[in-house]
């Protein structure tokens, strides 16, 4: 059996059900675990603008997904930040 990604396993632990890729969640959950990834890559090479970037579009990009869910369904909201840790 091959082994999960970290996207795939976003994409299991978020889903509303089995076919489901494209939910606010799921796509809030997988750009929270690029921001993850590039943010340690970004640690050790400082230098790299043009992936600081592309940082910060997926950061906005995730902001502006949080705000719509915030607005369509607070109870949902609340549960994903306290699920991904986005807020204190």
């Amino acid at each position: 059996m091959a082994k999960m990604t970290t996207k795939a396993k976003a994409i299991k632990k978020f889903q509303a059900h089995e076919k489901d890729t494209g939910s606010t969640e799921v796509q809030v959950a997988v750009l929270s675990d690029k921001v993850n990834t590039l943010s340690e890559h970004l640690q050790t090479h400082k230098k790299d603008v043009d992936s600081r970037m592309g940082l910060l579009k997926m950061i906005s990009q995730r902001r502006s997904l949080l705000g719509y869910l915030e607005k369509k369904n607070p109870e949902r909201y609340k549960k994903l930040i306290g699920s991904l840790g986005l807020r204190k």
